[in-house]
């Protein structure tokens, strides 16, 4: 048996058919438990993704104070998701509910692609963000060091988000141009068994290419940018191990500073450990397939659940994030139930107006805070060369307590 002829009876058992007895081993879809399950899944991804990741993205738009550099990135990160959950997740969700794709070739492209672009700017995302994080973190006075500052800021990083998308549907191009409608047949009779959406097509003297194809993407979208992550956060956890040793016990507002460091990384590495939690069975599993020699012949109920539960989990990291940043951020979930049930009471709208009122001073951190802050307003006629005078005695503002401002305002819509 030739390579290609190998491949597809290999791509056979994958959808559940057995390499010996296509015609008799067949089980059909309406006998199987994840006919009926999956579609209850994405019914839930598709509803609590599209309220989820829709609401940040009213938020953003709608609440000026909120457009803040780390924002900017889980904005990029929501309209991925819904891109995924809008183009995709409909039509693949009844992947296991229809024995043969009944949508044509045009939704199988884009079908496809939109979800590599999806996973793309969301591990992308992520690795740009943990590198926001860590110079925010070991250097929090950057910004005043190098000018960076307000609108040149946010120009830069809708760059860095511009760069990011297209970066991403660069490395869709395959799925978006080879991915076509195949029809399986029986090797006995010629029949047609089904017909699927897929993202391998023969290439003529390269009968590996869906074992490239799924090794680059294993890098690509998930091995290399998760150890990139890794590397920035370990960096980080040293520089809060070691400025915590360093912080003389005199200056005020340490406490302060070192809580809003680490409940910002904490955020982020929440979006990351979820994202590579997600992802990870789906990973394995095609590695396993493809790789393997003896998959076909080692295929069971162990890799058949597997093989399920990595593909709702994949779908399922587009939803999960509004969820998570729900969890974690006190002033998402707050706006969260004003949008969705019109609710937000007004002791929170007081506690954060008396916070506002209380932090703002005139100084040159009110250039920086326009950069970092969700309410400041910038004021160039403010701007000072003694931007460290040392305080007054009767002035409980320390330096510690500045940087800390600096910090509190670069959180992601803590």
């Amino acid at each position: 048996m030739d390579d290609l002829s190998s491949h597809i009876n290999s791509t056979l058992m994958y959808y559940n058919l057995s390499n010996t007895s296509l015609s008799t081993d067949f089980k059909p879809y309406s006998e199987r438990l994840e006919t009926y399950l999956v579609p209850i899944v994405f019914a839930f991804i598709f509803v609590v993704g599209v309220l989820g990741n829709g609401t940040l993205v009213l938020i953003f738009i709608n609440h000026k104070s909120m457009r803040n550099v780390p924002n900017i990135y889980i904005l990029s990160l929501a309209l991925g998701d819904l891109l995924v959950i809008l183009t995709c997740v409909p039509f693949t969700s009844t992947v296991y509910t229809f024995e043969s794709w009944p949508y044509g070739e045009s939704i199988c492209k884009i079908s496809e692609s939109t979800k590599d672009i999806s996973v793309g700017v969301s591990v992308f995302t992520l690795t740009a963000l943990s590198a926001d994080r860590f110079f925010a973190i070991v250097d929090p006075l950057r910004k005043l060091h190098s000018g960076i500052g307000g609108k040149r800021a946010t120009r830069c990083t809708i760059l860095i988000v511009a760069a990011i998308w297209i970066f991403a549907i660069l490395c869709a191009i395959p799925s978006m141009t080879l991915s076509y409608v195949r029809a399986f047949k029986d090797d006995t009779n010629n029949n047609t068994l089904f017909e699927s959406c897929y993202p391998f097509p023969p290439i003529d003297g390269y009968p590996n290419y869906p074992r490239t194809v799924i090794i680059m993407r294993f890098l690509i979208y998930y091995a290399v940018p998760l150890l990139i992550i890794a590397c920035f956060y370990s960096l980080m956890a040293r520089s809060l191990i070691l400025s915590t040793k360093n912080m003389p016990g005199e200056l005020q507002g340490q406490t302060r500073q070192i809580r809003a460091r680490k409940k910002v990384a904490k955020t982020v590495l929440t979006f990351v450990v979820v994202f590579a939690m997600c992802f990870f069975p789906q990973h394995f599993f095609f590695l396993w397939f493809y790789i393997n020699p003896t998959a076909p012949d080692d295929y069971n109920d162990f890799w058949h659940i597997l093989r399920i539960v990595g593909f709702c989990l994949g779908f399922i990291n587009s939803c999960i994030n509004p969820i998570a940043l729900y969890c974690v951020s006190g002033t998402f979930r707050k706006y969260f139930q004003k949008y969705l049930f019109c609710k937000m009471s007004s002791k929170i709208i007081n506690s954060r107006n008396a916070n506002a009122r209380r932090f703002h001073r005139p100084s040159t951190y009110s250039s920086t805070r326009k950069w970092d802050s969700m309410s400041t307003t910038h004021n160039p006629n403010n701007l000072q060369m003694n931007t460290f005078r040392r305080a007054p005695q009767n002035d409980p503002v320390t330096m510690a307590t500045e940087i800390t401002k600096i910090t509190n305002g670069d959180q992601i819509i803590m």
